[in-house]
């Protein structure tokens, strides 16, 4: 919890310079059962001022794989599934509901009719056949880009199982689907076991909400929106199929795939809710035509399900998205980077593309970009999971590839400015610097994303006295004082040594 005792030390006395000693107290027990206090007491309410709300876990395994998981910084997600093969959204377009982002996705020209469509999505599966599947290929490449965890999304909405499940035919294992009789079928195992060798954490994503089971949308009543489709009271034994159904799948996850680090649950409005909100929630529908047409609690047992989980994955990180609670171990910020630090476990989810799953022609964003969101986001405590969605036939686009492969060749040069560390007393100076520091605090990085003439200027970092500068990819010692309250490093001339896209100088007290 060391991170955490820094975080707010340094949000209570931003003044205060960093020593040894302070770094020897604020490790004692003492202080840190004090600190820990103001945070669980403190969390709720900070992260309500950021707009969303963090209920830490209690139990110290969790709050130490938290601490590991923060060290990896870098991540890669994957979105694949048989809505590859159209080169659509996945599994939205066959929601009911009025979504232009997602009806305006649908696959053109297969059918006018609602149902006639989700007849011809599901039998994608009949079709699917990704025969250039190589899923060493990814990790090596994610593995050179400098990622240290990957999250896969072995079910998405629409219910289609990139895994081996026994309870149910919708899965690419399936005799019915033609990639099923390849030895490496059962895909999720392969990809597992592909980035494990590589020294990744494992992280599996699974939909809560699922589309094609019956006991989520039960076909005795067509589906209305993204929910389960049936009165839940009314119909309780139905309800409780689903839950089953959940608990069953997620416990052959964990069980049947090697050691697993994460599980990613999506489909935050799958959760248990109180009369209270499901009556606020009835109102806003009335008032603005919200999405939700039949709220109601939606209750599958999470807390069962993460005791089943880790009494098999001991010390599991779970993350619940978008549901408030001790089940979501960190937040998941999408597309989006916070416009400051966050006093708590944290990561942005992002595309390199512009969609999560695969689309052909797709537009990457360009190498640079990359870079400077990963540093915005570990300058301000997050971590960054960059997805990549591979095509149809199993391979990633030649882009993205040449994405990685340049990321990979600048933290060739910086990675040691980015794993294990932790946010400065403050993430950054302007629009183009940002601070991060070692967890022991003597060593502080500065990463300019724009290399200046011959000087650089900050206020926001007074390096100690005895402390050297080196610009990352050089021995030399940079020359630096501090005049007026403002350090004043002088740089040299720019070479492709220190790499390029975004510059960082190396703070180390001795």
């Amino acid at each position: 919890m060391y991170n955490y005792s820094l975080i707010f030390f340094t949000k209570l006395f931003p003044n205060y310079i960093y020593t040894q000693s302070l770094d020897i107290y604020m490790k004692s027990t003492f202080f840190q059962n004090i600190v820990l206090l103001l945070y669980l007491l403190t969390g709720v309410c900070y992260a309500n001022a950021q707009g969303k709300e963090y209920f830490p876990d209690y139990d110290p395994v969790i709050r130490q794989r938290l601490e590991e998981w923060q060290d990896l910084k870098f991540g890669l997600l994957m979105h694949w599934g048989t809505y590859s093969h159209w080169g659509i959204v996945e599994s939205w377009s066959i929601c009911p509901e009025d979504l232009s982002w997602a009806t305006g996705a649908r696959k053109k020209g297969v059918a006018d009719n609602y149902f006639d469509y989700l007849k011809a999505y599901e039998n994608l599966k009949s079709t699917f056949n990704p025969l250039h599947f190589n899923p060493e290929k990814w990790a090596s490449a994610a593995k050179t880009a400098g990622m240290k965890y990957v999250v896969f999304t072995t079910k998405h909405h629409d219910g289609f199982c990139m895994f081996d499940s026994k309870y149910t035919t919708y899965k690419i294992t399936d005799k019915d689907c033609p990639f099923s009789s390849n030895a490496r079928s059962n895909v999720t195992k392969e990809i597992f076991s592909a980035f494990r060798k590589e020294n990744f954490w494992i992280g599996a994503y699974f939909s809560k909400p699922d589309w094609h089971s019956d006991f989520y949308w039960w076909k005795k009543f067509p589906p209305a929106d993204r929910n389960c489709n049936y009165s839940i009271r009314k119909y309780p034994e139905q309800w409780q199929k689903f839950v089953d159904y959940t608990h069953h799948q997620v416990d052959e996850l964990m069980s049947d795939y090697g050691k697993i680090d994460i599980l990613w649950l999506d489909g935050g409005w799958v959760r248990k809710k109180t009369d209270d909100e499901i009556k606020a929630e009835l109102s806003d529908v009335y008032e603005n035509s919200r999405w939700t047409r039949n709220p109601q609690s939606q209750d599958i047992d999470m807390a069962g399900l993460v005791k089943e989980a880790r009494s098999k994955q001991p010390g599991l990180i779970v993350v619940d998205r978008a549901v408030p609670g001790v089940y979501q171990n960190y937040l998941t910020p999408e597309q989006h980077i916070p416009d400051t630090g966050l006093p708590y476990p944290w990561e942005t989810c992002m595309t390199m593309a512009t969609s999560w799953s695969y689309v052909p022609n797709d537009v990457y964003k360009p190498a640079d970009e990359l870079i400077e969101k990963l540093v915005d986001i570990v300058s301000k405590g997050g971590n960054f999971l960059l997805n990549i969605g591979p095509g149809p036939d199993g391979e990633l686009d030649s882009v993205a590839y040449a994405r990685l492969r340049e990321i990979g060749d600048w933290m060739k040069i910086n990675s040691g400015s980015i794993y294990n560390t932790r946010m400065y007393s403050v993430f950054g100076e302007g629009e183009k610097v940002r601070f991060t520091q070692s967890k022991d605090g003597k060593t502080q990085y500065i990463f300019l994303f724009d290399y200046p003439p011959k000087t650089i200027r900050l206020k926001n970092l007074i390096p100690p006295k005895n402390a050297t500068l080196h610009l990352m990819g050089s021995n030399k010692k940079l020359k630096w004082k501090v005049m007026n309250g403002t350090t004043e490093i002088t740089l040299p001339a720019k070479s492709e040594n220190y790499g390029k896209y975004v510059w960082v100088i190396r703070v180390k007290t001795t």
